[in-house]
């Protein structure tokens, strides 16, 4: 009767420690698709306004993206927002 109880709990032990990692993953999916809708909504809202949406999408990545970097070193980097206070 023993080993069938420590087997009972070894199930129980697997089963939440397969529960865990499954809702750990969908948390993680379940952000990462609603950041990204929400970042192509806010692009589109720039895009609306006059705002450069590279500007925008740049506000979502992380610090080490290229793309961001190079916008940000160049001169036109510097004149969004004089940009978007002149078509207004």
């Amino acid at each position: 009767m023993d080993k069938f109880d420590l087997k009972k709990g070894d199930n129980t032990v697997a089963l939440c420690i397969t529960s865990v990692i499954l809702t750990a993953l969908i948390a993680i999916g379940w952000y990462n698709i609603h950041d990204r809708s929400l970042m192509a909504e806010n692009i589109n809202r720039a895009v609306e306004k006059g705002i450069d949406p590279l500007s925008v999408r740049c506000s979502y990545v992380q610090s080490q993206d290229i793309i961001c970097i190079a916008f940000a070193a160049s001169a036109q980097s510097h004149n969004v927002a004089q940009q978007a206070t002149s078509r207004k």
